[in-house]
């Protein structure tokens, strides 16, 4: 008790910090008798974060270099390096953490001590560890400055900038929350957001979700419940409650030279909640959704197209759609959330590409999570390319299939939407099969969520390549069907990524196009018309729910109201100050099939780029739109070999293969940019043309695919 009553007496630093009263005035009971504990490289500024963060806790505090070691040592902890070096240093500064004992303090951790195993494991255990993630040239010119010499690894001469590299996988590999601290951020700024970050620790059930169709403000939906559950019990879609974290111009700076998995991981940590998926859980599945599956090593990135447009490739994932930047990823958060008790079977509606990707992204789980989980898509047997039927029929092992129907997307999706609501029929699967229906289209969470990310991404490219400074204004034009990449570019917005204009351009069935010209959603008499870019080929946009949830303020009982009457009467109209808001956060435009065709060779022409039909649409559109004051990004969300016969088409190209294989190597011989999809071509080469199940557009037939599929997937494992 003697040595925590001296540190009682510390003397600390004061600092008029803004975090709430109410929230500190339980600090008792925010972690009990644990430690906060912080970890940083050198120079991170842990111990005078450490006192101003002990100092308005009420907490004692300890500095592990100047209260641990060196009393234990009873020298400096230079002289201590100097004497022993550093291979020998930091055994016995692991030796001398192993034996501190402490509670309810906050803790400064040396840079050092994540590089020993035993040390962190036993310290880990006394408290929740926070990781002052500093940028390396604000620690570089700090330690500079300081003529700091006690860092192991400095008598060896190795730089400092790669001592911090070498040691950021180790904190990265023992944190519990991440504060990310920008550029030229203070003392008294950096423990702000400490305080901030344990604040978050502590309200887990703040961080809920609502409806899209509810009017409650009381919920107790968390982000493990939503990914598990996709659809809210009352037909809508599950949106947080508090919105989206809203992230300074000094973090985003941090995020502009880091990779796209890091990128992605910074994001995400801030938008799922520790205590749903631990940062180290988390790390590990979006390094695997982002790894070598990918093509380009820089998995989303920009490239120049013409004058001031640029293009977003979308489409090195496996099965070469944007599709695969969720469904890489979405897989292994469903897998993780899972409760232990039952089996869930996947049910996905597809107009092409998120077929094939939800096979691709489930198909790589691994363990026990396999059998207990089955993947069913329905795709409409006239709506989808060639190649992208192959591609889901590629996938005939384990618990995954895909059945075409003999109707439209729209009858597929609102055929699935009327099973997750029927309590007869999910009754029935839970208790005689132990089986509970999901989906994976984008009226899941998760699947939007991920999505967020590369709209970030594609700004954060620009300013790292000296497009643009950051807080620029960019334009998007996105190929727009069911919606919901467009809404993830609202919500990347909603985050602080300065987009001025998020252009939705349609094909020629324009159903977004007319809603946001008009503020009418009218299907009646309004029959779907096939087109070359397919996956927009859709009439009922799922995720304009959550849009209208978004600019109406979050008026469940007017986003419910509208989207009953359009189940009900095929039709709404939403009222003329809603439009305006509408009008105000998205524009939109549609191309015919005739311009879309023209686009692709124009731009061949011209550039050499080779765009897929759905680019195209948005070339067009945004070529009608923009202003030319700002850079257009372009959301290339396919690869154009997996329309090839359009593309073919729109190159006057004549004698064209029949084998799908030969179409795809016909074209990489036509153009060099983007180059031949190599997963696609190998997948292609790998399929066969099995006859495949081919079900009647009746609800029925649906619902015993569902039955037959339950069967065969999980009573054999049971």
């Amino acid at each position: 008790m003697g040595l925590l009553n001296a540190l009682r007496a510390v003397r600390c630093y004061l600092s008029p910090l803004s975090t709430s009263k109410s929230w500190l005035s339980t600090k008792a009971s925010l972690l009990g008798d644990r430690n906060i504990l912080l970890m940083g490289a050198p120079g991170a500024g842990k111990t005078t974060v450490g006192r101003i963060v002990a100092h308005r806790l009420g907490l004692p505090v300890i500095d592990v270099d100047d209260d641990v070691l060196e009393k234990s040592w009873k020298m400096p902890v230079a002289a201590k390096l100097a004497a022993v070096g550093g291979e020998r240093f930091l055994e016995e500064e692991g030796d001398a953490l192993c034996n501190f004992s402490a509670s309810g303090c906050v803790v400064s951790l040396t840079g050092s001590n994540p590089l020993h195993t035993g040390a962190m494991k036993h310290i880990k255990e006394s408290g929740l560890v926070i990781y002052l993630d500093v940028d390396s040239e604000d620690i570089v010119h700090r330690l500079t400055r300081m003529k700091v010499n006690r860092i192991v690894g400095q008598e060896t001469g190795t730089s400092m900038r790669d001592i911090l590299h070498y040691r950021k996988q180790f904190y990265e590999r023992w944190l519990d929350l991440r504060v990310l601290c920008g550029t030229g951020d203070t003392v008294e700024e950096v423990a702000e957001k400490v305080l901030k970050a344990m604040e978050r620790y502590q309200n887990h059930a703040s961080e809920t979700f609502v409806s899209t169709r509810s009017d409650s403000v009381e919920s107790k939906t968390l982000f493990s419940d939503v990914v598990v559950e996709g659809l809210a019990t009352d037909g809508g879609l599950y949106v947080p409650k508090n919105g989206f974290p809203n992230i300074d111009a000094r973090e985003w700076l941090r995020l502009v030279h880091m990779s796209y998995p890091e990128r992605a991981l910074i994001l995400l940590e801030k938008c799922i909640h520790p205590l749903d998926v631990p940062a180290s859980d988390l790390r590990t599945m979006i390094f695997k959704a982002y790894g070598s599956n990918f093509s380009s090593e820089a998995v989303a990135p920009v490239k120049h197209l013409i004058h001031n447009q640029y293009i977003q490739e979308l489409f090195h994932g496996p099965t070469a759609s944007f599709k695969d930047l969720a469904l890489q990823l979405m897989p292994q958060l469903f897998a993780y959330c899972l409760p232990q008790m039952c089996n869930y079977l996947i049910l996905v509606a597809t107009s092409g590409d998120t077929g094939s990707a939800v096979l691709s992204g489930f198909s790589r789980l691994s363990g026990s999570d396999t059998h207990r989980t089955g993947v069913l898509v329905f795709f409409p047997e006239e709506g989808v390319s060639e190649i992208q039927k192959l591609q889901m029929m590629s996938f005939r092992e384990g618990n995954a299939r895909a059945v075409s129907v003999l109707s439209d997307f729209d009858f597929c999706q609102r055929s699935i939407k009327r099973m997750f609501g029927e309590g007869g029929l999910t009754g029935h699967l839970a208790v005689e099969y132990s089986t509970v229906l999901s989906t994976a289209n984008s009226i899941n969470w998760a699947r939007l969520l991920p999505q967020v990310v590369y709209h970030s991404s594609a700004y954060l490219d620009l300013c790292r390549d000296g497009v643009i400074k950051f807080g620029e204004p960019i334009d998007v034009c996105i190929p727009s069907g069911n919606f919901g990449n467009a809404m993830s570019a609202v919500y990347a917005k909603q985050m602080g990524i300065p987009i001025r204009r998020i252009i939705c351009a349609s094909n020629h069935n324009r159903i977004i196009t007319d809603f946001i010209t008009t503020g009418e959603y009218d299907l009646r008499s309004r029959p779907l018309a096939l087109s070359h870019s397919p996956a927009i080929d859709i009439l009922k946009s799922s995720n304009l729910e959550r849009f209208l949830f978004h600019v109406s303020d979050g008026d469940g009982h007017l986003v419910k109201e509208l989207f009953t009457r359009l189940d009900r009467q095929q039709h709404f109209q939403v009222p003329e100050p809603l439009l305006g808001r509408i009008q105000q956060e998205v524009l939109a435009g549609w191309c015919s099939e005739e311009d879309c065709l023209a686009a692709i060779q124009s731009v061949h022409t011209h550039t050499g780029y080779l765009m897929d039909t759905h680019t195209a649409v948005a070339k067009v559109v945004a070529d009608r739109l923009q202003d030319a004051s700002c850079p257009m990004v372009l959301c290339s969300t396919a690869h154009h070999g997996k329309f090839a016969p359009a593309v073919f088409k729109a190159l006057q190209i004549q004698n064209i293969p029949e084998d799908p294989v030969e179409q795809l190597k016909k074209l990489g011989s036509t153009a060099s940019r983007p180059g031949i999809h190599r997963d696609m071509m190998k997948c292609l080469e790998g399929s066969s043309r099995k006859e495949h199940t081919v079900c009647q557009a009746e609800y029925g037939a649906l619902v015993e695919e569902v039955d037959n599929m339950i069967q065969s997937s999980f009573l054999k494992v049971m």
